[in-house]
């Protein structure tokens, strides 16, 4: 007689693999599904779910989260699995909550402020500390890292505009190394966000080179997604092409109207890309608008050493006034102060204009847009984070049909309680694209909607063990109502969970039953395992990492890497920080 610990009977399995759903029973032991398909003569169960009337999946994995800045504080995770996500995959665009340099740990504040955390509230070094941490929290939702090049660059040079150093680089590739060896699963780059965006397609291409031969997927926040984001595109791409690692573009969108429809050509470009032999991918939030730091509408220049630096230069009023120019450039273009929507920042002289845009502020105090964000930015610390309207919502649905796009909610709102005015994308992503984008206007089928959720993130993440609901495979399940799973997060009203939900398995232990949560937290950090020939002596001891002597010199000499084939030397593309964004000051000497 089988014995089980959960037989999910009655339901529709949709298993992730895109294949139309079926009618079959869903059997688990051990934290393991055992069988699919008509449950045994004479099996029992510890516990059984009725699942007449539900769609039974993979849980879902979110190849796009930053809740690693947020997930010991909110490690219930409701925003999560009310979803039906039971992996989180973090560190992305080039930030993560670690390496730390104890020499520059308060360099890391500048990227490492999200959800409130500081480095100072993160009492570790490297990845395995970090996990640890986490663990202890006792998540209820599974966790995936990523180690972010920005972070990395800030622990070997810190926040300064210029190349490293043969030392820096060498700093870099040793801790990108250790992360490797301790369980990380890709590298990011966020090159549109200080420091990330100060480094050249040859630094990129050199970590992305050792990435590949640790096995790990190299994501990228390109340098544009405006007026170059096929310019972006193609240095992506050849990243990808010299260094042979693969790819994942994350978030692909074309921010600003002119730039609507270019989606297209980026697409195309991707799938030529992968004819051609490379391994490239990419995800989307199934939204219209985008949410990052204001930050990120300033020259590079202006975020040189940091954001003590930009906002000493606030303070300036000539550096101030070159600042504002280049600001006043891109509005109607990539910057719309009627879309650009205060959602969260510390508490300062703009408080009372959350949820406010850029533009409503500057006409109630009869200012222009440029210099109102620049205000708000120094009122605030730097900090400030918002939601940004500019992108179309046919450029949406061209890339969610896209075979090879992924669904992800780029969020870090685990629960209701961080306050502001949030993206809606933290609580309603993937129930979004089930109820709008499959059940409602047929963009996506159901079996493609889940597919993108769960055996594509896996497979491009080198999960062997989760992402379809197969014998053998780990018992992250979700059981929904077809009929009535929905987002219910607004712009306006953005602090709300999804419904439809009502059954949730984390590695085999139910931590949702009909909509009510147990007290089960069984979710655990994942650790990838580096190929053997990887395998290296740890990098040099924790009191002597990455000393804060940096050098002054840019030429960042040999380092352990192999070299790159003869045809990759020749350089095709773009290898130095190609024009993607108008950032140079007319006062700043060409790095």
């Amino acid at each position: 007689m089988l014995e089980l610990d959960v037989l999910a009977v009655g339901g529709t399995v949709v298993d992730g693999t895109g294949a139309p759903g079926r009618r079959a029973d869903v059997g688990v032991r051990g934290g393991r599904i055992v069988f699919v398909g008509d449950a045994p003569s004479g099996a029992t169960a510890r516990e059984v779910i009725d699942c007449a009337g539900q769609v039974v999946t993979p849980g879902f994995i979110d190849l796009h989260s930053h809740a690693d800045f947020t997930i010991r504080d909110a490690p219930a995770a409701e925003s999560c699995i009310r979803q039906g996500v039971t992996t989180i995959v973090t560190g992305n665009c080039g930030t993560s909550p670690f390496p730390i340099n104890p020499a520059r740990r308060h360099e890391h504040d500048t990227t490492l402020a999200r959800g409130g955390s500081s480095s100072a509230e993160m009492p570790w070094e490297d990845f395995d500390g970090f996990a640890r941490e986490v663990e202890a929290a006792a998540p209820r939702v599974n966790l995936a890292a990523l180690v972010g090049h920005a972070t990395l660059r800030i622990a070997a040079l810190g926040t300064e505009l210029r190349p490293p150093t043969s030392e820096e680089t060498a700093t870099m590739h040793a801790l990108l190394a250790e992360a490797a060896e301790q369980g990380v699963f890709g590298l990011s780059t966020g090159l549109i966000y200080a420091p990330g965006s100060f480094a050249d397609t040859d630094e990129i291409v050199l970590l992305a080179t050792e990435a590949r031969r640790a096995g790990l997927l190299y994501s990228t926040h390109m340098r544009d997604e405006g007026d170059h984001l096929i310019e972006a595109v193609v240095e992506a791409l050849e990243t990808a092409r010299r260094s042979g690692v693969r790819l994942q573009i994350s978030h692909l969108k074309a921010m600003g109207p002119a730039n609507h429809g270019k989606v297209h050509e980026a697409l195309t470009l991707i799938d030529s890309a992968v004819a051609e032999g490379l391994d490239v991918a990419c995800d989307v939030y199934p939204y219209a608008a985008s949410s990052t730091r204001l930050t990120s509408r300033l020259p590079d220049w202006a975020l040189d050493g940091g954001m003590e630096a930009l906002l000493a230069r606030l303070e300036d009023r000539e550096t101030r006034e070159a600042i504002a120019a280049e600001l006043r450039a891109k509005i109607g273009r990539t910057f719309l102060p009627e879309g650009t929507v205060l959602a969260a920042m510390v508490p300062g002289r703009y408080s009372e204009w959350v949820g406010s845009s850029i533009r409503e502020i500057a006409t109630a105090e009869g200012r222009h847009p440029a210099e109102v964000s620049l205000d708000v930015l120094r009122g605030h610390g730097g900090e400030v984070w918002i939601v940004n309207h500019a992108m179309s919502e046919a450029d949406v649905e061209t890339v969610l049909r896209h075979r090879n796009s992924a669904v992800v909610s780029d969020g870090w709102e685990l629960d209701l309680t961080g306050g502001g005015h949030p993206h809606p994308r933290h609580f309603g992503a993937f129930a979004r694209a089930l109820a709008r984008y499959a059940r409602d206007r047929g963009v996506l089928t159901l079996s493609q909607a889940v597919r993108k959720m769960s055996a594509l993130p896996a497979a491009r993440l080198g999960l062997t063990d989760r992402g379809t609901l197969a014998e053998g495979m780990v018992a992250d399940i979700t059981v929904f109502d077809p009929a009535t799973i929905t987002d219910t997060a607004t712009y306006e009203a953005p602090l709300s969970y999804a419904r439809g939900v009502r059954h949730v398995l984390v590695n085999g232990s139910p931590v949702l039953r009909d909509g009510v949560f147990s007290v089960n937290r069984p979710g655990k950090v994942l650790r990838k395992k580096p190929p053997a020939a990887h395998v290296r002596p740890r990098y040099f001891a924790r009191t002597a990492r990455a000393t804060s002597g940096a050098g002054s010199g840019h030429d960042r000499g040999s380092i352990d890497t192999e070299p790159l084939p003869l045809h990759d030397r020749e350089r095709k593309g773009p290898v130095t920080r190609p024009a993607c964004r108008n950032d140079q000051h007319p006062d700043q000497p060409k790095q």
